[in-house]
Order: C-alpha cells, then sequence, then structure tokens
C-alpha cells in the first residue's frame, strides 16, 4: 500500500458517508447522547448568568439563598447528565467496534484463499486492532461533539452578546482568527495522521510475517536488518505523527495565545467601560466568565475534526475489506440419482482442468484429467512448481479453474458450495499449523460432536495417546509453536482428519518429520483409511510411494504419466530419477526408546520427532 496524498475537499462527503454507516444503526443512541450533551451544555452556559446574579445580589444586599441553591442544582444536575452522557456514548462506541470487528473477522474467514493471503497478516489485524479504535472516537463522540462544540460556541457568543456588544465584537475577532487558523492547518493534520497509520499497518504487517520466521532470521545472522526494516516503518509513522504534533502544537500554541490577548483586552475595555457607567461590573465578571471558557468549544471542535478525520480514514480501509472476494454459500439441490449412482463414478474428477494465480499469470496447471477412485490411494509426485500444491488448492476449492471443471460424486464443483464439498474432504497440510488453543481444541475442529473416547482412538492410531494422557492437563493442555515439535504437529493434524472419516483424505506428505517406527504406525493409518475412502497425497518420500495403488507423475503443469510403482519404474525416466530422489529412508529405523517425549505442558523446549 502506498503513501495516500492528501484528500482532496470533494472526497471527504462520500468519506463521511461510509464513516455513518458505521454510526447509523446506532442513531437513536447518538440523538439521546447529544441531547444530553447539549442540556450540559446549556447548564455550562447558565452559570456565569447565575454568578452575575449573586454578585447583583451582593451589590443590592438581597438574599443569597436563591442563586446559590441555583448554583448548587446546575452542580447536581450537570454531574448527572454528563454522566449519564458519558456512560451512553462509551457503550454506543463499543458496540460499534464490536460490530467492526465482528464483521470483519467474519470477512476474513469467508473470503477467498487467494483474497486473504495476498495481504499482509499484520495488515489485517492492524484494520482489527487500531483502525476499530479510531472509528470509534469518530463515529461516536466526535459527531455528537461537533454538534455540541457548535451549539456551544454559537450559545457562549450569544449570550456574550446579551451581556455587552462592544466586548462581543473584540471576542468575534479572536475566534475568527483561531477559526482561519485551524482551517489552514487542520488538513495538514489529517493527512498526516492517516500516513502514520498506514506505515503503522505496513509495521503490523511486516513484523507478524518476521516473528513467524524467527528460527530463520536467527539462524541467517539477520536480526539486526530485518529489525532495520521493520524500523523503517516505524520511523515513517513516528515522522508523520511528529509533523502531526507540531501543527497541533502550533494551532493550540496561537489559539490559546489569541484568546488570551483577546481576555487582556476584554478586561481592559470592560474596566474602562465599567469606569465610564457603561457596564456594570457582575456583567464584566459574567463576561469574562464566558471568554475564560471560550476555548472548552473551540477545544471541542478542533479535537473532533481531527478525530473525525482520522476515524474517516479508518472508516475507508476498514470498508475495504468489504471489497475481499467471499466463497460462495448458497446450496444448490442435489440432482436426482438412482441407488448405485455413487459406485459409478469416481468420488472426484478433474476434466481438462486449467488454472492460474491471477488473471495475468502463467497457468499453474494445464489440462489436468484425473479421476480419483472411493477408495484406494492415489500419489502425486513430481519436481518442484510441478503444480501438485495447486492440484491440492483446486480439490479443496481455494483456487478456482480458468477452464475445465471438477466433480465430486459427478457433481461439477459450481454447482456445490465450498461447505459441502469439504464436509466431504479431511486436509493436512505439510506444515500442519497448529491453531490457538488446547490438544482437544485442535482435534475437535473438524468435528466438534466427537466423543473424549473417539479423539483418545485417532490419538492412539497416531501414536500420541500416551504422551498426551501423561500430562498433566491431558486433552485440555494448551498448545503453541513452541511447545511441540514438527512431528508431533503433523499427527495431531493427521489425528484430526482421521477423526472426519472423510470420503477424500488429502495429505500433504503426513510423514515428513516423523521417525520411522511413528511413521510406520501413520502408513498403517493410510493403509486402512484406504480401504474405506480415497486417499490422495502429494509425496515427498519413496515410504509414501511406494505402496499407492495409483501414482501420478507431473511436471510443468501437467500430468506426465500415471500408473503402478513398478510400471512407472519401467516406463518413466523422470519417476526413476524422482525415486532415486525420493528415496531417503533407506536406513534403519531408530530403536524406540529413541523417540523423545515432547508434548510439554511448560514452556520447556521440545526434542524434535
Amino acid at each position: 500500500m502506498t503513501d495516500r496524498q492528501s484528500v482532496p475537499r470533494n472526497a471527504a462527503v462520500p468519506r463521511l458517508r461510509i464513516l455513518w454507516s458505521f454510526a447509523r444503526p446506532h442513531k437513536g443512541a447518538l440523538i439521546r447522547a447529544l441531547l444530553l450533551a447539549l442540556v450540559a451544555s446549556a447548564l455550562g452556559l447558565a452559570t456565569p448568568m447565575v454568578t452575575k446574579w449573586v454578585l447583583d445580589a451582593l451589590g443590592d444586599s438581597s438574599p443569597l439563598k436563591g442563586p446559590l441553591a441555583a448554583l448548587l442544582v446546575l452542580l447536581v444536575v450537570g454531574v448527572a447528565v454528563r454522566f449519564w452522557q458519558w456512560t451512553l456514548l462509551g457503550a454506543v462506541g463499543e458496540r460499534v467496534v464490536l460490530e467492526a470487528r465482528e464483521s470483519m473477522v467474519r470477512r476474513f474467514l469467508r473470503a477467498t484463499v487467494p483474497a486473504i493471503t495476498r495481504r499482509p497478516t499484520g495488515e489485517l489485524v492492524t484494520r482489527v486492532t487500531s483502525d476499530t479504535v479510531l472509528l470509534r472516537e469518530a463515529a461516536t463522540d466526535a459527531l455528537v461533539g461537533l454538534i455540541n462544540g457548535t451549539v456551544m460556541l454559537l450559545g457562549t457568543l450569544a449570550l456574550m452578546g446579551v451581556l455587552d456588544v462592544v466586548l462581543l465584537g473584540t471576542t468575534l475577532a479572536s475566534v475568527a482568527l483561531v477559526g482561519v487558523l485551524f482551517a489552514v492547518l487542520m488538513p495538514g493534520i489529517a493527512t498526516a495522521q492517516q500516513r502514520a497509520q498506514e506505515h503503522l499497518g505496513r509495521l503490523g504487517g511486516a513484523l507478524e510475517g518476521t516473528l513467524r520466521a524467527i528460527r530463520t532470521v536467527k539462524v541467517s545472522r539477520a536480526e539486526d536488518r530485518t529489525a532495520e526494516r521493520i524500523a523503517a516503518d516505524a520511523r515513517a509513522s513516528a515522522e508523520y505523527g511528529i509533523r502531526a504534533v507540531r501543527r497541533e502544537a502550533l494551532a493550540w500554541t496561537v489559539s490559546w495565545s489569541g484568546i488570551e490577548l483577546a481576555i487582556i483586552v476584554i478586561l481592559g475595555v470592560g474596566a474602562w467601560r465599567v469606569g465610564e457607567g457603561q457596564m456594570e461590573v457582575s456583567s464584566l465578571i459574567a463576561f469574562l466568565l464566558y471568554a475564560f471558557g471560550l476555548m472548552d468549544p473551540i477545544t471541542e471542535l478542533s479535537s473532533n475534526v481531527t478525530a473525525l478525520q482520522a476515524g474517516m480514514a479508518a472508516a475507508e480501509r476498514i470498508r475495504e475489506t468489504d471489497d475481499l472476494q467471499t466463497e460462495s454459500t448458497a446450496a444448490h439441490p442435489a440432482p436426482p440419482t438412482g441407488p448405485d449412482h455413487r459406485h459409478d463414478v469416481p468420488v472426484l474428477a478433474l476434466r481438462q482442468v486449467t488454472a492460474a494465480y491471477g488473471p495475468e499469470a502463467e497457468p499453474a496447471v494445464r489440462g489436468i484429467d484425473l479421476a480419483v477412485p472411493r477408495r484406494g490411494h492415489t500419489a502425486i509426485v513430481g519436481p518442484s512448481g510441478a503444480g501438485k500444491t495447486t492440484l491440492f488448492s483446486l480439490v479443496l476449492r481455494f483456487l478456482e479453474p480458468t477452464q475445465g471443471e471438477l466433480l465430486l460424486d459427478g457433481r461439477p464443483y459450481r454447482d456445490l458450495t465450498h461447505d459441502e464439498i469439504r464436509a466431504r474432504l479431511a486436509y493436512v497440510e505439510q506444515d500442519t499449523p497448529i491453531v490457538p488453543g488446547t490438544i482437544r481444541d485442535n482435534l475437535l475442529l473438524s468435528r466438534p460432536d466427537a466423543t473424549d473416547e473417539e479423539l483418545r482412538r485417532v490419538l492412539r492410531d497416531v501414536r500420541l495417546a500416551e504422551k498426551i494422557d501423561a500430562l498433566d492437563d491431558g486433552l485440555d493442555t494448551t498448545l503453541s509453536t513452541t511447545t511441540v515439535s514438527g512431528g508431533e504437529r503433523q499427527r495431531i493434524a493427521l489425528a484430526r482428519a482421521l477423526l472426519r472419516t472423510p470420503d477424500v483424505l488429502l495429505l500433504d506428505e503426513a510423514t515428513a518429520q516423523l521417525d520411522g517406527i511413528t511413521e510406520a504406525a501413520v502408513h498403517d493409518c493410510i493403509r486402512s483409511r484406504a480401504a474405506a475412502g480415497a486417499v490422495v497425497t502429494i509425496a515427498h518420500r519413496l515410504s509414501t510411494v511406494i505402496d499407492a495403488h495409483t501414482i501420478v507423475v507431473m511436471e510443468a503443469g501437467r500430468i506426465r504419466i500415471q500408473g503402478s510403482h513398478e510400471e512407472l519404474l519401467e516406463t518413466d525416466l523422470l519417476y526413476r530419477e524422482l525415486v532415486e530422489a525420493l528415496d531417503i529412508s533407506t536406513g534403519p529405523a531408530p530403536a524406540p526408546e529413541a523417540e523423545a517425549v515432547s508434548v510439554t505442558s511448560g514452556g520447556s523446549r521440545p526434542q524434535a520427532t
């Protein structure tokens, strides 16, 4: 994202509409808060007049009971009204933030994989966190404060005019000077704050990605270089923030000085008018009280204008997430089928499928024809860049084909929702990320109604049951990327997939980080699953390939050849070369006692399995 230029004046109206779209659902509460603010302002405006009443009573030797009681009532009622207003506005602000955050989180999780992965994760997180805070201030406090500040400023000037028109002229000159100053400086303040926020978003994205790759950064001895690149955005954000602060400091210094100078002039002219008998002392004191309080509405107006501009920029960034393409959820009725229809067609089929990562990109796969039978193990092999991962992305509908079609049980993918397709599939990623939460949370992610006995069954299948039972919290042990090894992550992910008992199990090399003995147990699981349903693996090790029913060799985005291990060894040179490269497990398996117990409930570093 590049720095934005100053927003033209005519662009402020649509941006204000975007901001109002967040506040509109709460307009009733905002109107009530505005009315309370106006009542509080009216009570404040009445105080100098009641003070004049007290002074006049002193001059006339009249009883003070009435005016003092009035001051006490103004105080008590004012406190109650302001408390009610702040509570109401605060609650509305939190609801605005909650709705914006919930909307973005749901949008992110419903978005297509390409729409999410093309943006830095940290930058998206910044929109949910810091941008929504700016939105809260603008959509509630700023909108109410602008109207209230304007009314209070006009009310103050009107009451000054009631007290003395000559002194009002002096005051209006000062207010006009302050207004011109803010009109000149405010656009620059808003632009600087907006750019500071943009650089803060970049910083979040870069930092999040770097922390994910912290081991690589450290091994590369790149801590200082990486920190310098991230710090560049921090410095840019600070630089724009300092520019905003300087402009604000200039605006406030001149405005305060202007008001103070006006008060000095008012005091001099007022004293002269009192001496000439043209004005009462009590009126001068009341006028001075209004003059001293004049900065309150001016401060409220200027600070709310700044907050409004920052909030409009934040609202625009938040609304940009609505443009993320989402996966379809519209259901389609299944066509009528005969009783044996499911057995007559492959569970999965790809017909002349071509796909690319973007409209301008070269196709990652071309003309793919592949049928996956309802039972059996299909292995996909090929050199790097052959299109193996793209094939999985198509099957999982992370990616849509540009040509051709995919079918599930003979039904085109286009007639099915993403949920309908994925309900029949289970997937184990090669990196096997840990989902925040406990072991139980991770296992139940794909089947939340599973029983503890079912959880232990799949854990026994992947040889993790005894280790987890030995932990203090068992299945409720909290997991993080530092408390489990890579092999254990793979086995937890495989157990989660097996718990689904899917029609098609997709494995992106589920044994890459396992020792020989545990790998053998996992292969037993795969063979058992292949006897009851379809298993499709992306293979990086010979042990994954050798016992597959069908092996698909890919090259340059196309399927080169299919067959059994023995057939391909005899007929295909590339496959023979791949087998030689993939054969990394010919050594003896380690002894059982060599496998370390590395799932921990504490923070100690686990041993790799």
